[in-house]
């Protein structure tokens, strides 16, 4: 347990997940918005136009993928998932709404697989797919297995109208939660009755203690039909709700009282004795992330994720989380002392994960699995993905990703790192990652050329390959960077590193940094186990 996956959630959960296994998923999947989604990082002032990257594209297409999924759709044992799909396709043809299904359709019958008897999922999702993916959902976990349907407003009201909106203002998310049989783990949770229903229902104070109570009703709904015995109390009779010794007992403890001569005596019912109001499926008190947020798009509240974790699963559950982007509901189940799976098909979220874990506990530890760990995974990674590859080798050297995907848009940079060398100057690296296994001197000159362009202080040359004799002078010819902060050192201009080299520890970046790597990434808050343990209302 207390492990981050890099991979396709599928192939994870068949490999590595055992069945009946997890207490306790929640789910924000792409919802197929047709949207470009980017990660923004923390930069310094004057470079934030190099502070983001794309992160994902949330458009789905019907192709070989969805054909090959939907053909194992067919031979596996629901029957009601194989006879609701070809009913979509039937309704929506194969396009890109049917494409996104099939791949939700796949994931979540691997999760109802994972999930103990006991276990419950949440899945988020917007309007754009909902209506069909409580349908699918009924379809994997049984309809008599849906529980609620919880709204999260996750923003404040907005207008649209001088851009030419014609429709409501779309401020909530949509959150089902399932559980895979009718027995399952549930805490409820409370929240603060309001300021109104306080002064209207609480309007004593008992004089001897200070305490804020109300009157209640003692009488027995429904009267001795329903049992409930009749015999006087303080010279009144009464069906009552409690049985004469219980009466006594109360009347004895001062719970009991008549508020004016021969009137239906009442209960005493302390405020600081009430838990609150029952949580509602309507969550209108979460704000979004705010001053958590990390850069990543698509970051939901860590109360949010709080709130569900404390209601459906108890310390010690697992958590699974197959889309954790940057790793919100990981960040909550560890801090309530909850075990967790993590996954993500991304670099860049594992290691905003990664990092934003370590930030907030500091002790803490984990393992990652399916990122490389030595040189044979590396180049297994440069020959599938060579974007993953370079964010991968990005985070080796703590470098933020430059630019993504867009062909040619980078101009010869990979990766990016902000430092300072004096309380007011800040510089910038830049970084070139070569993932083939032929490199040669003319790209030690490029990245030179690039140094030069981007007024750059140092260059960083990461290879997979070993480099040539020729690549070294080059790079040691280009002279040394200095700084007058410190005057008695010096910083090859140009910095040759391997990927082997950096996995063994042999190898690290050299350049001065008063800010101890503080200017590259938002830092997540210190976290305390106990501060999270505290009543959630």
């Amino acid at each position: 347990m207390n492990t981050l996956y890099f991979g396709d959630n599928l192939n994870i959960l068949r490999e590595h997940l055992e069945t009946e296994s997890v207490d306790l998923i929640y789910l924000d999947p792409p919802f197929n918005s047709n949207a470009n989604y980017n990660v923004l990082f923390k930069s310094p002032k004057s470079h934030d136009s190099h502070a983001q990257i794309e992160a994902f594209t949330d458009t789905w297409h019907w192709g070989e993928q969805a054909e090959h999924e939907m053909a194992d759709i067919l031979l596996q044992s629901n029957a009601n998932v194989t006879e609701l799909l070809g009913a979509m396709r039937k309704l929506l043809g194969s396009n890109d709404m049917m494409a996104y299904l099939i791949m939700m359709a796949s994931r979540l019958l691997e999760l109802h697989r994972v999930l103990k008897p006991t276990g419950s999922l949440y899945l988020h999702c917007d309007p754009t797919a909902s209506h069909y993916l409580k349908i699918l959902l009924d379809a994997v976990f049984g309809k008599g297995n849906f529980r609620t349907e919880i709204s999260w407003k996750r923003s404040s009201a907005h207008s649209d109208a001088k851009q030419g909106r014609k429709q409501y203002g779309n401020i909530r998310d949509v959150i089902y939660f399932y559980t895979k049989s009718n027995e399952w783990t549930w805490n409820w949770l409370f929240t603060p009755y309001s300021e109104d229903y306080l002064k209207r229902s609480y309007r004593h104070i008992e004089a001897e203690t200070g305490r804020v109570y109300r009157l209640d009703n003692l009488t027995g709904p429904g009267g001795a039909a329903t049992g409930h015995p009749s015999y006087e109390v303080m010279g009144v009779i009464r069906c009552w709700r409690y049985s004469k010794e219980n009466m006594d007992q109360l009347i004895a403890q001062g719970r009991i009282v008549q508020t004016k001569p021969n009137t239906v005596p009442a209960y005493k019912r302390y405020l600081d004795e009430m838990p609150g109001v029952p949580l509602q499926n309507n969550w209108d008190d979460i704000n979004p992330a705010g001053g958590e947020r990390l850069g990543y798009p698509t970051q939901k509240p860590l109360a949010l994720l709080e709130r569900i974790i404390r209601a459906s699963s108890n310390e010690g559950d697992v958590i699974l989380d197959p889309f954790c982007g940057c790793g919100t509901a990981i960040h909550a189940a560890h801090g309530l002392n909850r075990q967790w799976i993590g996954i993500d098909i991304t670099h860049l979220a594992i290691t905003l994960i990664e990092k934003r874990l370590r930030d907030s506990f500091p002790s803490i530890t984990f393992d990652v699995q399916g990122t490389p760990k030595d040189l044979e995974g590396a180049r297994n990674l440069a020959a599938r993905d060579k974007y993953q590859f370079q964010w991968w080798a990005c985070s080796l050297v703590n470098a933020q990703p430059f630019q993504g995907k867009k062909k040619g848009a980078d101009g010869g940079i990979d990766g990016l790192i902000f430092f300072q060398d004096d309380k007011q100057s800040v510089n910038k690296i830049v970084v070139s990652v070569k993932g083939g296994e032929n490199v040669s001197v003319a790209m030690i000159r490029d990245l030179a050329h690039v140094v030069t362009r981007e007024q750059a202080a140092i260059g960083l040359f990461i290879t997979l390959a070993p480099p040539t004799k020729p690549m070294l002078i080059e790079a040691t010819g280009t002279g040394f960077y200095e700084t007058p902060a410190f005057s008695d050192q010096r910083y090859p201009r140009l910095q040759i590193l391997t990927i082997e080299g950096l996995l063994n520890g042999s190898e690290r970046p050299r350049y001065p940094d008063l800010a101890a790597g503080g200017l590259n990434f938002k830092k997540a808050a210190l976290a305390s186990k106990n501060d999270s343990q505290k009543a959630l209302f």
